[in-house]
């Protein structure tokens, strides 16, 4: 049914049941599970970075190598469970890039994580969970991980 597999992932404790889930799923389909976390660009883009004295310590490339450090760390998870992966780093806006890259690699389904907050906290600032959710054209899985406010 499935047999290609998306986490994506931005490090939050929000996502720390989906990639349990995704793992399982991979491994029930016998799935090739792909993780992507996408540097967002309008972090990086906003921000001044003034304490940074070179270029290569700037906040951008901070953000890329926590995300390959993400996304090396659930692969490692998932080839435990037996799951084949494919690691991807991207720059952009993140439910943009997580839409494109559903068509691109044809994923079948994607997990998403998302924080359990409250009613206030989501209409204030959304979520990129929900947004993928909406404007996705293939199945997508939201789950949700209780966190402390």
């Amino acid at each position: 049914m499935y047999d290609r597999i998306l986490l994506p992932t931005d490090l939050s404790p929000g996502v720390n049941e989906a990639i349990d889930h995704a793992i399982d799923a991979a491994q029930r389909y016998d799935a090739e599970l792909h993780v992507l976390y996408v540097v967002d660009a309008e972090a990086y883009s906003s921000y001044p970075g003034d304490e940074y004295v070179h270029e290569f310590e700037g906040l951008e490339n901070a953000l890329e190598q926590a995300g390959r450090d993400a996304v090396a760390s659930i692969a490692d998870r998932a080839a435990d469970a037996g799951v084949d992966t494919e690691t991807v780093v991207r720059h952009g806006v993140p439910h943009q890039e997580i839409l494109l890259y559903m068509d691109e690699g044809d994923v079948d389904l994607t997990v998403v994580g998302s924080k359990n907050r409250s009613g206030e906290y989501r209409r204030l600032l959304g979520s990129v969970a929900e947004r993928v959710a909406n404007m996705a054209e293939r199945p997508v899985t939201i789950v949700k991980t209780p966190v402390d406010e």
